[in-house]
């Protein structure tokens, strides 16, 4: 890359993001609970939450080996060694971010707690915003036409 091409950024900002969306979501409850419609869908929005952080798990733990598998780094302040086009990164460009994403839809589906909800649109939309289209000019940079193809065929989120 010469000085021109963009660069990472020394935060890891998509963790850092989702941490302070939990810690939020956890003292917000505490403090301000909001209505939850528990009552009227409970056992269902129960079970939709456990299918949704089962599919989370899946989806994160899928995604990782497929990097690993690939050689590429893990690290959202490292340079990409290659551009990963298989398994979940073939249905999203971002099957990281989409499971932490789904954990927290998850957990406020299993807890009862709303804030978790609201704060993963927060956190989905400030990862996009600080971490995604950086990741996403960098790996234009990168890796070309190629990149761009697998951006047209791929969506960002799901």
């Amino acid at each position: 890359m010469t000085d021109s091409q963009p660069k990472p950024g020394l935060i890891p900002w998509p963790p850092v993001i989702y941490a302070a969306a939990i810690a939020v979501s956890v003292i917000l409850g505490m403090l301000y609970p909001l209505p939850w419609i528990g009552d009227l869908l409970g056992d269902i929005l129960f079970a939709a939450g456990w299918v949704a952080l089962f599919g989370a798990a899946a989806l994160w733990v899928t995604a990782i080996r497929t990097m690993m598998r690939a050689k590429t780094t893990l690290s959202p302040t490292a340079l990409p060694d290659h551009l990963v086009t298989s398994g979940p990164f073939g249905i999203t460009r971002n099957p990281i971010y989409l499971a932490l994403t789904l954990m927290l839809i998850g957990v406020a589906f299993v807890s009862g707690i709303a804030w978790f909800f609201l704060f993963a649109f927060i956190a989905a939309f400030a990862t996009q915003k600080v971490a995604i289209e950086g990741e996403e000019k960098i790996l234009a940079a990168k890796f070309g036409k190629k990149y761009r193809d697998y951006a047209k065929r791929v969506r960002r989120w799901i």
